[in-house]
């Protein structure tokens, strides 16, 4: 499948720095971190989340838990973590399990646990199993900059 085209063509034409690392399928950000030695702290983990009115997406480091409580206290909410179907729904040019961290390229509402933001670099899905975005903590913080900031995770 390769990068999602709607992530490629957002990167690419905004002149975004970032290299494409091959890894072996997997079934979760640890694991890929595992397959490719980066810590798990530098791997943005996306976690699609819904409600009776609509998608959030989550992202928090890889080395942490969502804490769904908490965040649904901070957004005045009742969020559940969606299945790999509603994400394919919701990011329709990518595998299931397999999303990016910018929903706002999607149409989806993002907040982001600033954990990841004082990164020298940053690492995340393509939206296929075999490829992952490296990019500097700079251009990953100017690529989710429209996303809300807060805590809504705890270390594992």
């Amino acid at each position: 499948m390769g990068v999602a085209m709607t992530l490629k063509n957002y990167l690419d034409s905004n002149d975004f720095e970032y290299k494409l690392i091959e890894h072996l399928p997997t079934s979760s950000s640890i694991k890929i971190s595992d397959d490719t030695q980066v810590t798990n702290d530098k791997v943005a983990k996306p976690i699609l989340l819904g409600d009776d009115d609509s998608y959030l997406l989550a992202v928090i480091p890889a080395s942490h838990r969502l804490d769904i409580d908490r965040l649904n206290q901070a957004m005045a909410r009742a969020f559940i973590i969606m299945n790999k179907a509603e994400q394919e729904i919701a990011f329709n040019d990518c595998e299931g399990g397999f999303i990016p961290p910018t929903g706002e390229l999607y149409g989806v509402d993002t907040i982001i646990d600033p954990a990841l933001l004082d990164k020298e670099d940053i690492y995340f899905e393509s939206g296929d199993h075999n490829q992952m975005v490296h990019m500097s903590g700079d251009d990953f913080r100017r690529l989710v900059n429209d996303a809300q900031k807060h805590t809504v995770s705890h270390h594992l």
